[in-house]
């Protein structure tokens, strides 16, 4: 029985395990920084806001994003209090939103300007849904080199970004996984 049950184990599929960054609840506001492409001269307008709807509280991003007057982007930004776990693979979030596509942005310790990072798009689609993204999903910007230490990301952003659009996109938790 007992090499059954070890048989049983071993060919058990590995699932990624979250470590939770965030899950938007009480003190949010003091975790997240909204910030618009106006500090550097653009004109995209937009605020994000903690919300709770049937006992799910979650980040509501949304504003008008304009590549007038070289901008671009609005997000919500935290500058994480403790390190990511040196394992760790990707980042995974619950999102819904109007369709439209958004990114994670990740500052390592290498990123020396606010310009420098790695970004990484998904798709947030009406209804509530589970996004995954590896590393390797994860493109530099800015002059960045390739890379980084999952331990050295500093700080993570909600990025609508890019592109000329309305943004709506909300974010129920966000975590590290690990395979």
């Amino acid at each position: 029985m007992k090499m059954l049950l070890i048989l049983l184990l071993l060919a058990a599929p590995v699932v990624a395990e979250p470590m939770l960054i965030d899950d938007f609840s009480e003190g949010a506001e003091n975790r997240w920084r909204y910030t618009s492409d106006q500090v550097m001269g653009g004109v995209s307008d937009g605020g994000a806001k903690f919300v709770t709807e049937d006992s799910v509280t979650y980040v509501a991003l949304r504003g008008t994003v304009s590549t007038a007057n070289n901008g671009g982007f609005i997000q919500v930004r935290q500058e994480l209090s403790s390190r990511l776990p040196a394992d760790a693979t990707g980042i995974a979030l619950r999102v819904r939103g109007n369709g439209a596509t958004y990114y994670i942005h990740i500052r390592p310790d290498t990123s020396q300007r606010p310009w420098q990072f790695h970004q990484a798009a998904f798709d947030a689609s009406t209804e509530w849904s589970e996004v995954v993204l590896p590393w390797s999903a994860f493109k530099p910007q800015g002059g960045l080199s390739k890379g980084f230490a999952p331990g050295d990301i500093r700080s993570l952003g909600i990025v609508a970004y890019g592109a000329n659009y309305e943004a709506a996109v909300d974010v129920d938790w966000i975590a590290s996984i690990t395979d």
